[in-house]
């Protein structure tokens, strides 16, 4: 039975007001936080220039009873999740 996913998409604004698209990857859980793992799309750069990002790592939280986005708040923190998405990603990779 082959089942198939249409890919998630959302759009973000940086801090120099460049917009950019993220593709949802992965959904995981971390020492009871949930995060959710983007891997960016393909944008053009303000001369034109095609930027590449990698991927992006999002803690979801809830403020006021509603599901939010958030950076990581330590580098650390940030690195850890990433190793747990490596792993699953190799670990799906050898089945």
């Amino acid at each position: 039975m082959s089942e198939e996913f249409d890919p998630t998409f959302i759009t973000m604004t940086d801090e120099d007001g460049q917009e950019f698209t993220l593709e949802l990857l992965t959904t995981l859980e971390y020492q009871g936080t949930v995060y959710q793992v983007f891997q960016t799309t393909e944008t053009e750069g303000e001369e034109g220039d095609e930027e590449e990002y990698g991927v992006v790592i999002m803690k979801v939280i809830e403020e006021n009873g509603e599901e939010l986005l958030s950076l990581p708040d330590s580098e650390e923190e940030a690195e850890a999740v990433y190793e747990l998405f490596m792993e699953e990603l190799f670990e799906d990779g050898e089945e």
